[in-house]
């Protein structure tokens, strides 16, 4: 099973306390250490992923005295609030301060009775596509699981929301390549799932990665794992390799060929995501392009017309393209169209890039 640095490395990076969200159960039996009984480590796990404690004061069931020692190493593991903003259509973006002074962008997306939380997985990212704004950040850093799951718990906690009551969704979509932080997301995604714990299902987390096929394979193998989404964006080899250059190293072929050969369960299907750029990859040749490549896949497909913002060299395709795309691809597969949501405030797919706005309500 992939496992990330064990909590002995962690406590270690920087000299600073360590976070006990992101541990799991043997963490936690060994940041208590073999003097402790086991089931203080239950009761510890307990408050923070169920009760969502966020301060050891908080955890009444503890002795005073083991709190004060872990006080003296430990923290609970939350991330700050930076800033937040609010868009118009009710989605919230968050930029959340980690330990290290760094940040990462976190966005809510409510609609009707379900909520989306899109979250981060690494500050920045490095796969560098020529559409996105984060891309133009560059890599910073890899996130801790315990960063992936305090922007969940961060939120949740913000907005008095539940995973075992409210139809709550999380989406890897935000900062970051999650496939190239694998042993963290794997880790995170065992914590959120975890039915003593936080308990999201399996089936409202998803990944989404720009097709880093070793990584795909080895996501397959995990007993517990998310959904798995694919960033296409293009309708060839040529055309996909000019608008997202990592894809030089993963070609188009052998990315299919993972598709066809990842073990999905019984209840799942691949999703396909495509950007729609206005005369780049939006004609209806591209469509039946991807109609073709994609036909025999149990998969459906995500068109996004391009969230606009300053720099990114290409334009947003009409209404009336995106459905005649739409019309061809779902001949073949089923497509659907997904909403824009939170434009206004830099929060839409591709937009995460620390950018100010005029709806600044909080700043921490």
């Amino acid at each position: 099973m992939i496992r990330g640095p064990s909590v002995l490395e962690q406590s270690k990076v920087e000299d600073m306390p360590s976070a006990l969200i992101g541990m799991d159960l043997v963490d936690l039996r060994a940041a208590l250490g073999s003097a402790e009984p086991g089931f203080r480590a239950r009761q510890l796990y307990d408050a923070i992923y169920r009760q969502r404690a966020t301060d050891l004061e908080q955890v009444t069931n503890l002795p005073k005295e083991l709190k004060v020692r872990l006080a003296a190493t430990f923290n609970v593991g939350l991330p700050r609030l930076a800033a937040r903003y609010d868009s118009a259509d009710g989605t919230l973006r968050y930029l959340l301060r980690l330990d290290d002074d760094r940040t990462v962008e976190t966005v809510l997306m409510p609609e009707g009775e379900r909520n989306t939380i899109c979250i981060s997985s690494q500050v920045g990212c490095p796969v560098n596509c020529s559409f996105c704004l984060t891309a133009k950040m560059g890599l910073e850093r890899n996130l801790t699981a315990g960063e992936i799951v305090g922007q969940v718990l961060f939120v949740i906690e913000a907005n008095g929301l539940s995973a075992d009551v409210d139809r709550l969704n999380i989406v890897m979509m935000g900062q970051g390549e999650p496939l190239l932080n694998l042993p963290s997301v794997v880790k995170a995604t065992r914590i959120l799932t975890d039915k003593s714990g936080i308990a999201f299902s399996e089936k409202r987390i998803t990944v989404s990665t720009a097709g880093i096929i070793p990584a795909i394979e080895a996501l397959g193998r995990e007993p517990v794992r998310p959904k798995l989404a694919i960033s296409l964006n293009a309708s060839n080899e040529l055309q996909r390799q000019e608008l997202m250059p990592i894809t030089r190293k993963y070609h188009l072929g052998k990315l299919l060929d993972a598709c066809k050969a990842y073990p999905l369960r019984a209840w799942e299907r691949l999703t396909f995501e495509y950007v729609l750029l206005a005369n780049v990859n939006d004609t209806d040749a591209d469509a039946r392009r991807v109609a073709r490549m994609l036909g025999n896949l149990n998969c459906i497909v995500n068109l996004i017309a391009l969230n606009p913002g300053p720099g990114i060299p290409y334009g947003t395709p009409s209404p009336e393209r995106v459905e005649s795309f739409q019309t061809v691809v779902r001949r073949s597969v089923p497509c659907f169209v997904r909403k824009p949501r939170g434009r206004d405030v830099y929060a839409a797919c591709g937009q995460l890039k620390r950018m100010e706005s005029e709806n600044l309500v909080q700043v921490g």
